[in-house]
């Protein structure tokens, strides 16, 4: 619950997506006005970033670190490129809250590394569900979201399939002579 004169998540939410409609018609808007309000954004979001890597140089350790782990503030830092952890440890943090849930329904999930901007996830589902058990989403479908939710500055996650068990072969057949 959000303390007085302060927004809940789900108010933060929805003022982003009213931020992002009205950036869209600016963007849009014809004539010199609307080139300059995107340009006065530009500007004021290179102002607030200058603030927040002030305020990150005076406060210590501790506080950078419960900054950064406010979803909110989480998505400013890496805005800004201030965030003080790598995409790929927010990734594997993604995975790792991940990991049981998913173990729970006979599948597993790892996060393989992120090369470049692109995130690779080992992801095995239960077997029988490849395709999300009743249409939903899959197993993929979760980790992506939540990956890129995690570390928004990547731009994709890539599923890689899981390794396949070699097949069995008895070593005493292969050791059979044939007999003369």
């Amino acid at each position: 619950m959000a303390e007085a004169g302060r927004l809940a998540d789900p108010d933060v939410e929805g003022r982003l997506a009213r931020l992002d409609e009205l950036l869209a018609r600016l963007e849009t808007a014809p004539g010199p006005m609307g080139a300059t309000a995107v340009e006065a954004v530009r500007v004021l979001t290179e102002v607030y970033g200058e603030a927040l890597a002030r305020v990150l140089d005076l406060a210590g350790q501790p506080l950078v670190a419960g900054l950064a782990e406010d979803e909110l503030l989480g998505h400013l830092l890496v805005l800004h490129q201030l965030h003080p952890e790598p995409a790929q440890r927010r990734a594997e943090r993604a995975v790792d809250r991940l990991r049981p849930a998913v173990r729970d329904r006979g599948g597993d999930i790892e996060l393989v590394g992120v090369e470049g901007q692109v995130a690779r996830v080992r992801v095995s589902e239960a077997r029988g569900c490849g395709s999300g058990c009743g249409g939903g989403p899959t197993v993929a479908d979760a980790v992506r979201e939540a990956v890129l939710a995690a570390a928004p500055e990547l731009t994709a996650v890539e599923p890689l399939p899981a390794p396949t068990a070699p097949a069995f072969v008895p070593l005493d057949s292969l050791l059979v002579r044939e007999e003369r």
